[in-house]
């Protein structure tokens, strides 16, 4: 086949996007993804400018609709985008707005305009016409009404003026681009989610949703007069153990020495709680889902200062440990709610901070206020350290208990004197050491003998062991088989997202001591049933195994054939059938069940089963397992219909291995 010629590159082969293409091609960059989450990400940069204008006193209404045709509208009752003629440019202001990156207002250091912006790179109302299949703006401002319409990022007819008296705001209505984004059916949880925490943090704007459902729309309004103090007032509900308390304070300060002051207003609500638990950080009335600064603040904060009162107390038992912001978090609603004139965001998203001197503000502010607060509130603050210690304590106890666990599952001394019958190898090199898991005490005697002892290690399963698919996990982990075999395996059990998982010792696959887990049982049915409640055992307590590829089953034979001075085994009734239609054909062959894993000697074992260069393995794989304990689960489970059902539909194919004589 002719080798394709590899695309030329040369100094034509660099290209810049230009226009809308910038957005349309690369939605990722601007808002963060190209997915739901961005076509999101758009209608909050809109909804940022309209509460931008509620923020510094123009207007006290946004309101948000979302249409049956999965277009969007934004409207405010601000000044109204500037979008006439621009001397100092030029050019059109809403050329400026809608039609270039990186241009706005809200640049210009020490500007009277947005002293503390939610919007402040210029690129959301420009992003966001880019990415829509069409964008319409209507301009309420200076005594006139402006209208203007986009398709695809493409402006259609300019900009259209006429008087209109009385009223000033932007109304802007788009429809995402399938083109653009991979989905644009904005769920209303998501509307209803943006729209409650911006009235938390805007105190006293109302924000009124409007969802079309067929020709109504029904409407939700939010609104906090007294904005995060409401809200976390809200949240402790009825009695909380402390009254929910607010501060603020105006900082000012810079990031680093050779930069520029900066003002912060910094505002925070809390209270301690018995029942709830929340914390929430805002920055310029944007949510920060992953903190930064200011939650490093926090934690810093509430540590110290609570930590320092209980010393001061004497509230520590002698030689205890000092408390941690877990401790704390489990009993405390905070909601956090600052602006500052400088703000450094991880992207463009906003969902994180880092700014230095707001984190040092932060901390200082929440710490000289938490000294305060316990002094003036000493009922309030003997409550605190009372639940704080409960919640420390309880935490420790858990870890005890949890650790003891993980101790008794995977102990690391001594294994052969505390695991019965169980016999270990001699190399430490965990890259050659097998563990065989054996049925019965007389395949342990057959393997023991057989085996290579410097890197394989056995461990018998007496009889049939418990079915974990069933079982509950206090009837697992009083199983003595199960417990001996995990502490065997030394990697602890899996079990995250269960119920009291934490009472459970912690999966860790670097201390697993084998290379391979290997299953080996009696090609019978017996053997067969004990070879998948292990598996199933493995597949519940220790899926990463499975996963990861550590669990074989060793096959054994089924059939021993034999001619003249010579032995051929063959693992199925399909093995011996081609045998002896091929290599054995015509020769009077004497063929024999193989005999099970106790009653062979030792040279035929090694042969058989356990020389790396004759025997065969089986690496078990997450489907097969799966599989196994559906059909195991069938067949001994509870479901008695399921299993006459499935006899009575397949086990006619199983007649001919019956023994009906």
């Amino acid at each position: 086949m002719a080798r394709k010629t590899a695309r030329t590159y040369d100094n034509e082969s660099i290209a810049s996007l230009k226009g809308a293409d910038r957005v349309r091609k690369r939605p990722g960059v601007i808002f963060g993804s190209d997915s739901l989450e961005g076509c999101e990400h758009a209608v909050f940069e809109i909804l940022s400018n309209a509460i931008d204008e509620a923020k510094e006193g123009h207007g006290n209404v946004i309101i948000v609709t979302r249409y049956a045709d999965q277009s969007v509208e934004v409207e405010d009752f601000g000044r109204g985008c500037p979008v006439d003629w621009n001397k100092a440019e030029g050019r059109y202001n809403w050329e400026l707005v809608f039609c270039e990156l990186y241009a706005g207002g809200k640049y210009t250091a020490g500007a009277e305009n947005y002293e503390y912006a939610l919007g402040l790179n210029g690129l959301g109302s420009c992003a966001t016409q880019y990415a829509s299949e069409y964008f319409d703006a209507t301009i309420y401002r200076d005594g006139y009404q402006y209208t203007l319409h986009f398709e695809k990022g493409e402006n259609v007819g300019g900009l259209h003026k006429k008087p209109m008296k009385h009223k000033s705001g932007s109304k802007f209505r788009w429809k995402p681009d399938l083109e653009v984004f991979t989905e644009i059916d904005i769920p209303v949880d998501y509307y209803l989610d943006v729209m409650k925490r911006q009235a938390v943090v805007n105190a006293g704007v109302t924000f009124r949703f409007r969802n079309q459902v067929g020709n109504k729309f029904e409407v939700t309004e939010f609104c906090y007069q007294n904005g995060i103090l409401d809200y976390v007032t809200e949240l402790a509900g009825e009695n909380p153990p402390t009254a929910p308390v607010f501060y603020q304070t105006e900082r000012v300060g810079r990031d680093r020495a050779d930069r520029e002051d900066y003002k912060v207003k910094l505002s925070v609500a809390f209270c301690f709680s018995n029942t709830e638990t929340r914390i929430e950080h805002y920055h310029n009335s944007s949510w920060l889902e992953h903190g930064g600064s200011p939650e490093k603040a926090m934690r810093l904060a509430f540590v110290a200062g609570i930590d320092a009162y209980l010393k001061k107390q004497n509230k520590y038992n002698k030689n205890e440990s000092k408390i941690t912001w877990n401790d704390i978090q489990d009993c405390l609603i905070l909601v956090s709610n600052n602006f500052s004139t400088q703000t450094s965001y991880e992207n463009q998203t906003k969902k994180a901070i880092n700014n230095r001197f707001i984190q040092e503000a932060m901390q200082d502010f929440l710490r000289s206020q938490l000294e305060v607060y316990f002094i003036e509130n000493p009922i309030e603050a003997e409550k605190i350290a009372g639940q704080v210690l409960v919640n420390k304590r309880s935490r420790e106890t858990a870890e005890k208990a949890r650790l003891n666990l993980k101790k008794k599952l995977s102990g690391n001394v001594d294994l052969a004197n505390r695991v019965q019958k169980f016999v270990d190898c001699r190399t430490k090199d965990l890259s050659r050491r097998e563990l065989y898991i054996v049925e019965g005490d007389s395949a342990l005697g057959a393997c023991k003998l057989s085996r290579d002892a410097e890197f394989q290690g056995i461990m018998p399963v007496r009889g049939k062991i418990l079915n974990c698919l069933k079982a509950d996990y206090n009837r697992i982990f009083k199983s003595e088989i199960i417990t001996d075999l995990v502490k065997v395996m030394g990697c602890g059990v899996d079990l995250v997202g269960v119920k009291k998982a934490k009472d459970m010792a912690d999966f860790d696959i670097a201390n697993l001591r084998w290379s391979k887990i290997i299953i080996c049982t009696d090609a019978d049915v017996d053997g067969y049933q004990i070879r998948t409640l292990i598996l199933t055992m493995l597949y519940r307590l220790t899926p990463k195994l499975i996963t990861e590829g550590y669990v074989y089953i060793a096959e054994s034979p089924l059939y021993e054939i034999t001619w003249k001075d010579k032995t051929w085994f063959a693992y199925s009734d399909k093995e011996k059938s081609d045998l002896l239609a091929g290599e054995l054909s015509g020769k009077k062959c004497s063929i024999q069940r193989s005999k099970g894993l106790g009653e062979n000697e030792p040279d035929m074992m090694w042969l058989t089963t356990m020389n790396p260069a004759t025997r065969r393995l089986i690496k078990v794989m997450p489907e097969d397992v799966e599989r196994t304990a559906t059909v195991f689960d069938l067949l001994l489970g509870d479901n008695l219909q399921g299993r006459k059902d499935h006899i009575s539909e397949n086990g006619y194919k199983y007649l001919d291995l019956a023994d009906i004589s």
